[in-house]
C-alpha cells in the first residue's frame, strides 16, 4: 500500500489551499529536514512548511478525506494498492507493475503468463467517493495497465482467467439498489465481448467462485436458509446445481478433476476438512482435529420451523433446547439476532458456535431466526428492511419466538432474555424500548442513534443506502430519528448490559455511551463493558480471553435475573 503524494487527478480538499503550496519543506532532505530552523517572523510559506512537517509526524494529525475512520484507528491519509511480481526462490528485489493514483486488488494470471487481470478503479474523483471497480489487464513485460471492462449498472470485481485461457469469471454487483446487493457471477470471452451472468436468476449472494479445471464448469457457496452449500454452474450459462451442504457450511474449497476438497461447518462439529467425489457422490472425511475434544461434551441440535406473517412472508427460525431438558419442566430461553444486517444465523454458520452450546450448557433454550433484510432468501427478501430497521424486522423477530413457544412449551415465558450484537445490538435496545417482556438484555457493539452513525462509523454509507438519504435532510432526518433506539431510551425498563470495543470504529463507540449514560440518568438498570485494544470483530476474532469474558459476562448479567428451574446440569459425559 502506498500513500498518495504529489498533484493528484481530482480537485484538492483542503479548502483555500492548493496542491503544492508548501513545498520548501517537502524539497528538503531527510538530514536538511531536523536541522531546519526558522526565523520568528516566518513568511507564510515557512509557516506552512513547519505545520507540514508536524503534520508528517501525526503531531497533529490533519484529515482532509471523506472516510477518515479505519476499523481500529483514524486514517487521515489516501492510500492506494499496488501490484508485484516476485520470483520464487529469488533474492532479487520484487518488480512493481502498476503505480499513479489507481488502486489495483487480486489479480489473476494469464495461461501464457504475459498478462494479470485485476480489479482496480482509477480515480476521477477522491477515491473515498468512488464505490465502483471495474477491469484492468496489465501487461506484464511493459507494465503498462489498460482497462478490459466496464458494464454499465454493476460494480465488478475479482476476476480470473479460465484454465484454457479462453474467459474471464468475475463478480457482478447491482449498483441501483446499494442497501441490498447480491454478487452475481459472470463470464466473459478473454478477447473481450459482452459479458453473460450465470446466477441472475438464482437469487442468492455468490462467493468463493472457481474454475473447474476443464474450464466447463464454475463452483461457487452462497448462503441459503440457514446454510452455506456448494453450487455449480456451467460457464456457457444454465441452471445451478447444488452439491452439497445441507445444515451446514462449506468455506475454503477447492476442485481438482472429480474431487471437492472442502472445510465444513455443522453442529455436530465446528470445523473439519472433508474429499467429495462428484462422480460416485461419496464423502471421506480426512482430519479429525476436533474428535477428540467433542468426545465428551453434551451438544444440542437447533430444530428447524417456518412461519408465514401476516403479509405471506415466510420468515424461518430455529429452536435449541438446553442441555438435559427434561419433559414438563419450563426453562428460561435467549432471543439471539444476528447483525447486519444482511448476515443470515443457521447451522451453516460458524460464528455462534461456541456461544449457542455454552448457553444452552448453562440451562438455557435458544430462539433465533432470519427477519426481513437478512441475507439466504433472495432480493426481495434482503430488501425487506429499507427505511425500516426497527419495526418490521421486530414483528419477524418477536412473532418468531411466539411461535416457538407454541411448538416448545418448555420455553417459559416469564424467564426470556434477549441479545445480539452490531445491528443486533441495534435491533436489541429497539425491541427492549419497545417491549418490556425480558428479564434482561445484552446489546453488543450495537448502533443506537443513526444520525451519530453517520459521522462517527465507518459503515456509514448504510445510512443514506438504507435510509436513502442524509440527516440533513428532513424528510431523512425524521426517517432517521423515527428508527434510532436512542430516540426511544426513555422507555427502556429491561436491565441492560452494554458492550463495545474502545477501537471499535465500524458502528463508532460514543452511542454506547450516549445510551449507557442516558439510562443512567434516567434511573435505569444497566451496565457497561469497554473492552481495551479491541475492534468491531471483538465477538468474532478479538483477543481469546477477552472473547470469554464477554461470553461469560453475558451469562452472569442473564444469572442476576433468571430463575432456573433446577441446578445447571453437567455438560461433559
Amino acid at each position: 500500500f502506498y500513500a498518495i503524494e504529489g498533484e493528484t487527478p481530482w480537485t484538492y480538499d483542503r479548502p483555500g489551499r492548493k496542491q503544492g503550496d508548501e513545498p520548501a519543506w517537502k524539497a528538503l532532505k531527510a538530514e536538511e529536514k531536523k536541522n531546519i530552523k526558522y526565523s520568528p517572523d516566518g513568511s507564510l510559506e515557512e509557516v506552512r512548511a513547519w505545520l507540514a512537517k508536524n503534520n508528517s509526524e501525526s503531531n497533529p494529525r490533519v484529515v482532509t478525506r471523506q472516510n477518515l475512520q479505519g476499523e481500529l484507528n483514524l486514517q487521515p491519509d489516501e492510500n492506494v494498492a499496488h501490484l508485484f511480481v516476485k520470483a520464487f526462490g529469488s533474492d532479487e528485489k520484487a518488480i512493481q507493475l502498476t503505480k499513479g493514483y489507481q488502486d489495483f486488488q487480486g489479480g489473476s494470471w494469464s495461461k501464457d503468463g504475459k498478462k494479470i487481470i485485476a480489479t482496480s478503479k482509477a480515480y476521477k474523483t477522491a477515491p473515498d467517493k468512488e464505490q465502483d471497480s471495474n477491469l484492468w489487464i496489465i501487461d506484464t513485460d511493459t507494465r503498462t495497465a489498460s482497462e478490459f471492462l466496464t458494464w454499465p449498472g454493476y460494480s465488478i470485481s475479482n476476476p480470473s482467467y479460465s484454465p484454457d485461457g479462453t474467459q474471464v469469471l468475475f463478480y457482478a454487483t447491482p449498483v441501483a439498489s446499494r442497501h441490498a446487493t447480491q454478487n452475481q457471477l459472470a463470464v466473459v470471452a478473454a478477447a473481450g465481448g459482452k459479458p453473460l451472468s450465470l446466477t441472475a436468476a438464482f437469487d442468492r449472494d455468490a462467493s468463493q467462485a472457481i474454475w473447474s479445471a476443464d474450464s466447463k464448469t464454475i463452483y461457487f457457496a452462497a448462503q441459503t436458509e440457514g446454510d452455506i452449500p456448494l453450487f455449480s454452474v456451467a460457464a456457457k450459462g444454465g441452471s445451478v446445481t447444488r452439491i452439497l451442504g445441507n445444515d451446514s457450511g462449506v468455506n475454503d474449497f477447492d476442485v481438482q478433476g472429480d474431487r471437492v476438497v472442502y472445510a465444513l461447518t455443522e453442529v455436530k462439529n465446528p470445523w473439519e476438512i472433508y474429499a467429495y467425489s462428484l462422480k460416485d457422490k461419496s464423502n471421506k472425511q480426512l482430519t479429525r482435529l476436533n474428535e477428540e475434544w467433542l468426545k465428551d461434551k453434551v451438544l444440542t441440535f437447533p430444530k428447524e420451523y417456518w412461519l408465514t406473517r401476516p403479509d405471506g412472508t415466510k420468515i424461518q427460525y430455529w429452536v435449541t433446547e438446553p442441555v438435559a431438558k427434561k419433559e414438563g419442566v419450563k426453562y428460561p430461553t435467549i432471543l439471539n439476532i444476528h447483525g447486519g444486517p444482511m448476515a443470515m444465523w443457521g447451522p451453516g454458520v460458524f460464528s455462534m458456535w461456541h456461544e449457542y452450546q455454552l448457553e444452552n450448557s448453562w440451562g438455557y433454550g435458544l430462539v433465533y431466526c432470519n427477519p426481513r433484510g437478512s441475507g439466504g432468501y433472495g432480493d426481495k427478501f434482503k430488501k425487506g428492511n429499507y427505511k425500516d430497521w426497527g419495526t418490521t424486522p421486530m414483528g419477524d423477530i418477536i412473532a418468531s419466538l411466539e411461535e416457538a413457544e407454541k411448538t416448545n412449551p418448555w420455553i417459559d415465558k416469564d424467564n426470556l432474555v434477549i441479545e445480539g450484537g452490531s445491528y443486533a445490538g441495534y435491533m436489541v435496545a429497539w425491541i427492549v424500548s419497545h417491549d418490556d417482556r425480558f428479564k434482561a438484555a445484552n446489546a453488543q457493539r450495537g448502533v443506537y442513534d443513526l444520525t451519530t452513525f453517520m459521522g462517527e462509523g465507518n459503515a456509514w454509507r448504510l445510512v443514506p443506502d438504507h435510509f436513502g438519504g442524509y440527516p440533513w435532510e428532513k424528510a431523512t432526518r425524521e426517517v432517521l430519528a423515527f428508527n434510532s433506539p436512542y430516540t426511544y431510551v426513555d422507555k427502556i425498563n429491561t436491565p441492560l448490559l452494554i458492550i463495545h470495543g474502545d477501537q471499535d470504529l465500524r458502528t463508532g463507540v460514543i452511542q454506547s455511551e450516549m445510551m449507557y449514560k442516558s439510562l443512567k440518568i434516567l434511573g435505569k438498570p444497566v451496565e457497561y463493558i469497554r473492552y481495551p485494544k479491541e475492534g468491531h470483530e471483538l465477538t468474532r476474532s478479538g483477543n481469546p480471553g477477552r472473547m470469554m469474558d464477554h461470553l461469560l459476562r453475558t451469562i452472569e448479567f442473564f444469572e442476576r435475573y433468571i430463575k432456573h428451574p433446577e441446578p445447571v446440569p453437567a455438560t461433559e459425559k
